[in-house]
């Protein structure tokens, strides 16, 4: 079995930046710059024949190249479930276009649909059980966060090892747009 997602790299040049952002949540386990990403569909556990028709239909997809922009941050959960920290994707018809074919894609190669609204972002630390007032006060100290416009010419597949120090990820396949 191996993990997988699609996902876009977030360039070096716009995700240190995003590092300088990393502090004032106790406890949070935030992603180093080569874990920064935008997941464009979650395949999850999957046999190695799988893999290889995920691979076999990403590979089909064509668009033209398009540009994004992070805009603000956000949490995921509620109170003391509050379990991760990010920072949100300007709303792009071309990004939603991406996860639209990765997601035919997975249905092609056998998966289930995704039951889950597409929200795209970048997740910045996984939370545990934080202090609801802080996870606030880092939001509101961190919501102006507006980047460059960045070009978007590829997308990967991704497999995530788990270790001791959280998910790793390695990437298995490139594909250009």
């Amino acid at each position: 079995m191996i993990r997988l997602f699609a996902a876009i790299a977030i360039p070096d040049e716009i995700g240190e930046p995003l590092l300088t952002r990393q502090h004032g949540l106790e406890g949070a386990r935030w992603r180093p710059l080569e874990a920064l990403h935008i997941t464009l569909r979650f395949f999850g556990d999957v046999q190695e024949p799988m893999a290889d028709d995920i691979d076999a239909e990403l590979s089909t997809i064509a668009m033209p190249p398009f540009g994004l922009e992070l805009n603000a941050v956000g949490d995921f959960g509620e109170g003391r479930d509050i379990h991760a920290v990010w920072a949100g994707v300007e709303e792009s018809a071309p990004l939603r276009h991406l996860a639209a074919k990765c997601e035919t894609a997975a249905r092609r190669a056998g998966l289930k649909p995704e039951t889950r609204q597409y929200r795209p972002h970048v997740t910045l630390a996984y939370l545990r059980h934080p202090d609801p007032d802080a996870v606030a006060r880092w939001i509101q100290a961190n919501n102006l966060l507006k980047s460059p416009t960045f070009a978007v010419d590829r997308f990967g597949l991704y497999s995530s090892h788990q270790t001791h120090e959280g998910s790793r990820y390695r990437l298995e396949r490139e594909y250009r747009l």
